[in-house]
């Protein structure tokens, strides 16, 4: 998908606040409240009738933000039927990739859907006799994400991804929007508050940010990382040749293993802490604590010797 324009105006005062605040009955009104006849059923509004008619030519729009310039590319549109089948589907009656959409449509009432990148749009529609237009708000911004390890260590970009999710007070409670964003690239999304997941490696530096996307602007955010990247060689002497063929595991402090490997020089991202690192060749199993810090990266050497100093 081409870059999103948000180079579009934000316009003020586009949308209201809401008041959350509450009232309490006196109790006397309650009691009198509790008298009245309850008031008569209100009869559900009519099913909107089927599209009915020769096709009317209808053009289609968007806007990143009220105000704002048609957005010029990367559009999907897609328009329902406002009355849905026997199964309560809404029936599709006319898709266009075209970033203005010019489609043909019976007069009646139909839902309009765009997608702009993960930004999601709908509104009604009602076609009538003649030329119909309709423009749809997207209220969209950008997201460009990078991370680096503290103290602004930079992290390759092959070493890097990212998953986007809705607010939430716990992953239950959460919906995967984007998974596996590389870095540096941009994400297109409705104005608002989400989620962000750093991964650093695959196995445990992982980093969690809440942020917030403008409508009409992109939003660059740089995470960072309390870790490291480590390799490991077993060697006779300090600073000698990596033996081969070596069974490699990492433990963390509680005994859980978090890296397993078969190799002569294998290399992990750990998040900063406490480990021990385990070297089975043949019967012999040689090991050695070491701890992990924020930093380039760096070797841990496991020597073929019975005592020997933990490794920072």
């Amino acid at each position: 998908m081409p870059l999103p324009e948000f180079h579009a105006p934000v316009a003020s005062d586009a949308a209201g606040g809401t008041d959350a605040g509450g009232s309490t009955t006196p109790a006397g009104a309650q009691s009198a409240a509790s008298t009245q006849q309850p008031p008569p059923a209100q009869k559900a509004p009519p099913a909107p009738a089927a599209p009915v008619g020769p096709p009317q030519p209808v053009k289609l729009t968007a806007t990143v933000t009220d105000g704002g310039q048609p957005i010029s590319a990367g559009l999907v549109w897609r328009v329902y039927n406002a009355k849905p089948d026997v199964s309560g589907k809404l029936i599709l009656a006319a898709k266009s990739d075209d970033p203005v959409a010019q489609v043909s449509l019976a007069p009646g009432a139909y839902v309009v859907d765009v997608a702009y990148g993960r930004a999601q749009a709908s509104d009604a529609l009602t076609v009538t006799t003649g030329a119909n237009s309709k423009s749809i708000v997207l209220n969209a911004g950008g997201l460009r994400l990078n991370a680096a390890i503290t103290g602004d260590i930079a992290i390759p970009i092959n070493q890097l991804h990212f998953d986007i999710f809705t607010p939430g007070p716990s992953d239950a409670d959460r919906q995967v929007v984007e998974q596996n964003l590389a870095a540096n690239d941009i994400l297109t999304l409705n104005a608002g508050t989400y989620h962000v997941v750093s991964y650093f490696g695959d196995v445990n530096a992982v980093v969690r940010a809440d942020l917030k996307v403008e409508a009409g602007q992109l939003t660059d955010a740089t995470l960072y990382h309390r870790a490291a990247q480590v390799s490991f060689k077993l060697v006779t002497e300090t600073g000698g040749e990596a033996i081969a063929d070596v069974d490699w595991t990492v433990r963390s402090k509680d005994g859980t293993i978090i890296f397993a490997n078969t190799g002569t020089f294998p290399s992990v991202v750990l998040q900063e802490g406490d480990y021990t690192v385990f070297a089975k060749r043949g019967d012999t199993v040689y090991n050695r604590d070491f701890e992990v810090q924020p930093s380039q990266p760096k070797d841990i050497e496991v020597l073929t010797t019975v005592d020997q100093p933990s490794q920072g």
